[in-house]
């Protein structure tokens, strides 16, 4: 038996409500919109996960803040 080990940062904005996700695992940052059914994409850092997820939030949005859980 096999287990994958796998880290989640949840996005926040302003309001501290969840606006989306990142899951690192063995491929990548996994980045999921709030209330999305899929996910936008898998990027090679963090750094370009977050800037994914942000990009994809609504224009004028503030930088979310990222808590790992």
């Amino acid at each position: 038996m096999s287990t994958t080990a796998s880290t989640l940062w949840v996005a926040q904005g302003a309001e501290g409500n969840v606006v989306g996700s990142i899951r690192k695992d063995g491929d990548g940052y996994t980045v999921t919109i709030a209330g999305a059914d899929a996910s936008v994409g898998t990027y090679p850092t963090m750094d370009v996960a977050k800037n994914a997820l942000h990009s994809h939030l609504t224009p004028g949005a503030d930088w979310p803040r990222f808590v790992e859980h």
